[in-house]
Parts: structure tokens; sequence; C-alpha cells
């Protein structure tokens, strides 16, 4: 049993539906804090690429939670992170806008559009004041289609369908 979770532990990424799988996960711990860089390949499932030809937006979102072991008690949380993409297919100019952090940016082909949601570059998830010298630190991670941000009509049943479900996770220590 031990060795099982072990090894789970040690899983490179678990893909979770849709065929989304980590290409490239890395924590970097710098003067400037902790950084994180990932990138993430999927192909957007069926009924979620039926929706956003229809002009309903996605959402996509990536959080990361840095934690410090600690063998008296449950593992403390020391900082946490979340970034929220969403997406929509705009049919009168046939082009795709990306909103992230307030800021829209049109991409004339669905590619493009979802190659910048895709990667995660420098992203700071905590402060250098947060993390402890000596200490174990690991970070937990995860990118999802996000069903709960959807119009309300559409988040009837969908939680049960196969086909909207998209999302990658890792946990990655570091010292």
């Amino acid at each position: 049993m031990l060795l099982a979770l072990w090894l789970g532990w040690l899983a490179p990424a678990q893909a979770q539906g849709g065929g989304a799988e980590l290409a490239s996960f890395g924590v970097q711990r710098s003067e400037d804090g902790l950084l994180l860089n990932y990138a993430v390949n999927f192909e957007l499932p069926r009924g979620a690429e039926e929706a956003l030809n229809k002009a309903v937006p996605l959402y996509f979102v990536a959080e990361a939670e840095v934690f410090r072991d600690r063998w008296y008690w449950r593992d403390k949380r020391i900082a946490s992170a979340a970034r929220v993409w969403r997406i929509v297919f705009q049919p009168l100019t046939f082009n795709y806008r990306v909103t992230f952090a307030g800021i829209s940016q049109s991409f004339a082909t669905r590619a493009e559009a979802f190659a910048s949601i895709r990667r995660g570059a420098n992203w700071k998830v905590a402060e250098p004041s947060q993390l402890e010298e000596g200490a174990r630190h690991y970070v937990e991670f995860s990118f999802r289609l996000d069903t709960s941000l959807l119009p309300r009509p559409m988040q009837i049943g969908i939680a049960s369908q196969a086909d909207w479900a998209l999302s990658v996770e890792r946990t990655q220590r570091f010292d």
C-alpha cells in the first residue's frame, strides 16, 4: 500500500479525461520567489468544441498551491495562485478572443488562441519571504476546463459528461 502511494506521488502527470498532458513542468526558486513554468498539450473535448463553435465562452483555470512539509500535522499551505482564461469564438468576425486578467486579444485561428493559454512562463506563485530556508516544500499544480463558469443553463448535467472533462495535475517537490 505504501509503495503504491509513493509511486503515485512520483507520477509525472496525472491526466484526467480529455487527453490533457503536461509537455513540460518546472519549479524554479529564485531571489524573486518561486517561479513556475509549464506547457499543457490537450485536445478540446467534443462537447466543449461544439459549444465554442456556437459562441459559448469557455474558461480555463491554472492553479498552483505551495506547501511546506510538517511532521506533526497536515502540511502547511504557504501560498496559492490562480490564472483564469476566457476564450470565445466571435462568428461575425470569425475571430477567437482570449481574455486574461482583464486584457483581451483577438486571434485569427483557433490554434493561435489556444497556443496563448497552453503555456505559462515565470509565473510567480510565492514570495521569497514565504519560503523557509532548509524546509522541504512542494507545489500542487492543476490545469482544467472549468465548467462551473459556463452559462448557468449549460451547467445542468455537464459535470457527469466525460466529453467535458479536461484536466491535468502535477505535484513537484523542491528545496
